[in-house]
């Protein structure tokens, strides 16, 4: 563990968001929308009629922010406890409410300093921070200025992003937060769900409370999984605190 780490981790929270399609089926789509996701779902089944436009969208949805929206936010902080151990807390915002979620995770993130705060994501750069900011834009809430990046040189955009750090400047694959772990032997959070059934969990059984506990594991794996791509020890399970929310 460097020096440079400990001073850092003042500054540095790590992130997850859960999202699900807009609206409950395809049916429910306003008719506007239907006919854009008619034309989103032929580039999304390459010519695959064996699946419908509406199983499309139930499956596929969530992930674009034009047609999804965001159910619950994770986010993790590094600290040294008492007898100068490595620590983690694990805290999380959920609701159906998109908006309040927003302007909550929005305060959060503006009591850090907007030129130091470090978000750390895995696929962040592609999915997580975007995907925030286009869904704020949407409900017309202010991008706090740590997400905002139009305008920045390259050396000022402090964020990280995981897999972009496992990539190596390779650009041609996807590599998920579960195989990247599971590579370098970092425990995974798997057990209670899976990423593709959170539309199934928040709509059927309506249940955001494991929408947030899944989304707090990933946290977790996320940490420990930066913490092996520099290199350093891991947090002990017993220095991680996970905060009901």
């Amino acid at each position: 563990m460097t020096e440079e780490f400990r001073k850092r981790a003042k500054n540095f929270l790590l992130l997850d968001i859960e999202t699900v399609c807009g609206f409950a089926s395809y049916d429910h789509l306003p008719e506007r929308m239907q006919k854009l996701w008619d034309k989103k779902a032929l580039t999304i089944k390459k010519g695959d009629e064996s699946v419908s436009n509406a199983d499309c969208f139930y499956d596929r949805g969530a992930i674009y922010a034009e047609f999804g929206k965001i159910v619950c936010i994770a986010f993790g902080a590094y600290y040294w406890n008492d007898k100068d151990e490595l620590s983690l807390k694990v805290s999380s915002l959920q609701g159906d409410d998109e908006a309040q979620l927003l302007l909550k995770f929005k305060a959060l993130i503006e009591k850090y300093p907007a030129d130091q705060l470090v978000l750390c994501a895995h696929n962040g750069k592609e999915f997580d921070f975007p995907f925030l900011c286009r869904r704020m834009l949407i409900h017309c809430i202010e991008i706090p200025k740590a997400l905002q990046i139009t305008g920045k040189k390259p050396w000022e955009l402090l964020h990280q992003d995981t897999m972009d750090l496992w990539k190596f400047g390779d650009y041609k694959s996807y590599t998920s937060l579960d195989l990247l772990a599971a590579v370098l032997n970092v425990p995974g959070s798997k057990n209670e769900m899976s990423g593709d059934q959170v539309t199934k969990v928040y709509y059927e059984e309506n249940d955001l409370a494991k929408i947030s506990r899944y989304c707090r594991e990933d946290v977790v794996v996320l940490a420990q999984l930066y913490l092996r791509l520099q290199c350093f020890k891991q947090v002990s399970a017993e220095n991680i605190t996970r905060v009901e929310s």
